[in-house]
C-alpha cells in the first residue's frame, strides 16, 4: 500500500500575492482570481469566510501583502507568511495559478511553516520608526551637502569642529547664509571649549571664497536640515503617542550612565516605558544597548520573544547565526541575509570594538586578529542578541565581569586543548615552574 500524506485541512487556502492580481486556491482547487482595491479584498475575505475557510498562507511578497493581512487578520482568520524557498514548484510549472494551487496542497497537509509577524501595535510602531529612519537619513545626506558647499568655498571647518551639525557648527553655518563674514564674529559664535582651545585653527579655517553659488548650496542644504528635523520631531509625537502611558507605580529603575544619542527620539520616560512594556526588564543594561535601540528592537521583534524556543532560533531567525549546511557526508556553508533585526544588533556591536573595560569588546579583537572585522562584528552581534533574547525570555541579568575574566577563560581553554592534544599523542603536559 503506498503511503500517502494526511491532510490536516481540507480548506486550507493559498494566495498568490502580485500587485494586481490575488491568485485565491482552496484545498488545491482551481484558483479564483480577486483584484487588489480594498472593495475586492473585501470580496476575498467575504468568500473565504463563505466556504468555511480558518487558515491562510500567502508568500511576503514587496508590500503587497500587507493590506490584504490586515483585512484577513482583522476577519479572524489564521494568516500565515511562509518563505518563498518553501513554496517552490516544479521546474517548467511556473505560473500564479499553479502556484497558488500548489501552495495551497502543501498548507493542506501542514507543510509550510509560518514566519514572524508582529501584532498590529507593534507594527504601527515599526511603521513610524521605520520612516522616522528614513528621515535620519535624508538629513545626514544634508549634513554631506553642508559639508561640501563649505569645500566649494574652501572653508575647512569641519575640521576644526568634531560635529558639523553640532550647535556650533550650525550657528556659524547660519550667520555665513545671513552675510556674516568676519572670521572673529563667526568664532565668538561658537561653544566656550571650541574658542578656548582652538580660537586661531577656527578662524583660519573661516577665511575662504564666498561664491554667490556656494552659498546658495549651503542656504538650500540648511533648509532642507530644518525640513527634516520637523519631520522627525512629528515621528517622536507619533511614536509616544503610540506607546504605552508611564506608570508612575513601577519601580524605579537604575541610574545609568549612557548618554542620549544625538539622533535618540524626544520621548519623556522613555527608558522606563521602554522596561514597563518588557515586563520590567531594563534592556538597556545590556552593553552599548541604548533607548533609541532598545526602542528599534521591539519595533522589529516585539515583546513576546517567547515565539523563538531557543535563543539559537532567534539568532538564527535574525541572520547572524552561522550558516551550515549538511547533506549525507557532505558539508557546506550557507550564507545568511541579517534582517533588520540583525543589522540592529551589529550597530551597538561596532561600538563596542574599542571598549577598555568589557569582556565582549576583548572578544571581538582577538576574533577579528584571527578572522576580520567583519566576522567578528557578526558573531559579536549574535551574542548581543542572545543577550536580548535571555533577558526578554527566561529573566536573565547581564553581568559584566571584565576583561581579565574573560583573559583567564581563554587562557583555561587554550590549557584544556593543549591537555586533550598532549593525550592524544601520548605525551604528558609540564608546568614550566616544575621544570624550573
Amino acid at each position: 500500500m503506498k503511503p500517502h500524506l494526511p491532510v490536516l485541512d481540507a480548506k486550507a487556502t493559498f494566495v498568490d500575492v502580485g500587485s494586481e492580481h490575488m491568485h485565491v486556491s482552496i484545498g488545491g482547487d482551481v484558483p479564483k482570481v480577486f483584484g487588489t482595491v480594498t472593495a475586492q479584498l473585501h470580496a476575498l475575505r467575504d468568500w473565504l469566510l463563505a466556504q468555511g475557510v480558518r487558515s491562510v498562507a500567502m508568500e511576503a511578497t514587496g508590500v503587497y501583502w500587507l493590506a490584504l493581512y490586515g483585512v484577513l487578520e482583522a476577519a479572524g482568520l489564521e494568516v500565515r507568511m511562509v518563505s518563498g524557498r518553501q513554496t517552490r514548484n516544479a521546474p517548467g510549472r511556473k505560473s500564479d495559478m499553479q502556484d497558488a494551487q500548489w501552495g495551497a496542497t502543501l498548507h493542506m497537509h501542514g507543510l509550510l511553516r509560518a514566519g514572524f509577524v508582529p501584532p498590529a501595535d507593534i507594527r504601527r510602531l515599526q511603521d513610524y520608526l521605520r520612516l522616522r529612519s528614513d528621515h535620519v537619513e535624508q538629513a545626514a545626506s544634508c549634513v554631506q551637502l553642508m559639508q561640501q558647499a563649505l569645500e566649494r568655498m574652501n572653508i575647512k571647518l569641519h575640521d576644526a569642529i568634531s560635529n558639523l551639525a553640532g550647535a556650533s557648527g550650525m550657528a556659524v553655518m547660519r550667520a555665513i547664509v545671513a552675510g556674516e563674514r568676519d572670521p572673529s564674529a563667526l568664532l565668538a559664535l561658537c561653544d566656550v571649549q571650541i574658542r578656548r582651545a582652538k580660537a586661531e585653527l577656527v578662524k583660519e579655517t573661516l577665511r575662504g571664497t564666498w561664491r554667490d553659488e556656494h552659498i546658495f548650496a549651503l542656504e538650500q542644504a540648511l533648509q532642507s536640515w530644518d525640513h527634516y528635523q520637523r519631520l522627525i520631531a512629528e515621528c517622536d509625537r507619533r511614536i509616544a503617542a503610540v506607546l504605552p502611558p508611564y506608570d508612575p507605580s513601577q519601580p524605579a529603575l537604575p541610574k545609568t550612565q549612557k548618554q542620549r544619542g544625538a539622533n535618540a527620539p524626544d520621548i519623556a520616560m522613555l527608558r522606563e516605558i521602554l522596561a514597563q512594556m518588557c515586563g520590567g526588564r531594563d534592556l538597556t543594561q545590556l552593553p552599548a544597548h541604548t533607548q533609541y535601540g532598545v526602542l528599534q528592537l521591539i519595533g522589529e521583534t516585539g515583546t513576546e520573544l517567547a515565539k523563538w524556543p531557543t535563543e539559537k532560533h532567534f539568532t538564527s531567525w535574525t541572520g547572524l547565526a552561522p550558516g551550515s549546511r549538511d547533506s549525507g557526508k557532505r558539508k557546506g556553508h550557507v550564507k545568511r541575509k541579517r534582517n533588520r533585526a540583525g543589522r540592529l544588533f551589529c550597530m551597538p556591536a561596532a561600538s563596542l570594538v574599542r571598549s577598555k573595560h568589557i569582556a565582549l569588546g576583548a572578544f571581538y579583537r582577538r576574533l577579528a586578529a584571527r578572522r576580520g572585522g567583519l566576522v567578528a562584528n557578526k558573531a559579536l552581534a549574535r551574542k548581543l542578541a542572545a543577550w536580548f533574547w535571555r533577558v526578554m525570555v527566561k529573566g536573565d541579568d547581564y553581568v559584566e565581569k571584565g576583561i581579565a575574566h574573560y583573559e583567564e577563560q581563554v587562557r583555561q581553554n587554550k590549557e584544556r586543548a593543549l591537555r586533550r592534544l598532549a593525550k592524544e599523542l601520548g605525551h604528558q603536559l609540564v608546568p614550566s615552574e616544575q621544570l624550573a
